[in-house]
């Protein structure tokens, strides 16, 4: 009786976990338009859809180390919000401090160094349904084009 119970009590808190891992996180409406737009595209467990645009061969981050990119920042109909484009100055920041968006915590933790990635972040993991004003209405999916120009280890 006790297992029974003990079994009851995991199965309630581990599946509702897995299912929201595994749920499309893209509004229907979203998830059309992200198939026609990148059909090579392909949906992470996360939720994030990514597309490789171009391998990397260097090193994979981990948390805790900090990287340096460039990107392009659009909303799906291709508005562009933001942008870090200068090689001498890329955006660069420690992995899990909480000072980027989960879809770029999730999605940088996928990235080689050399690697240039599509990333398509569902509302939930970018700017929810508050957006950020004036740039990112509510409820916005968000395209990032993304090129992983270094990685550097946690000392």
């Amino acid at each position: 009786m006790r297992r029974f119970f003990l079994l009851l009590i995991v199965s309630t808190l581990l599946f509702p976990a897995l299912a929201s891992a595994q749920r499309e996180k893209l509004p229907p409406r979203d998830l059309i338009q992200v198939e026609q737009k990148w059909p090579n595209a392909v949906r992470t467990s996360t939720g994030l859809w990514v597309q490789t645009l171009r391998e990397g061969t260097g090193a994979l981050p981990k948390r805790g180390d900090t990287v340096a990119v460039l990107y392009k920042g659009s909303l799906l109909d291709g508005t562009q919000f933001d942008a870090a484009e200068d090689r001498d100055e890329p955006f660069t920041f420690q992995l899990d401090r909480g000072k980027v968006i989960l879809g770029w915590e999730y999605g940088m933790l996928m990235m080689r160094e050399g690697e240039i990635r599509l990333i398509i972040v569902p509302f939930e993991m970018g700017y929810g349904t508050r957006g950020r004003a004036p740039d990112i209405p509510r409820m916005a999916t968000l395209i990032f084009e993304v090129e992983m120009l270094k990685v550097t280890p946690r000392d």
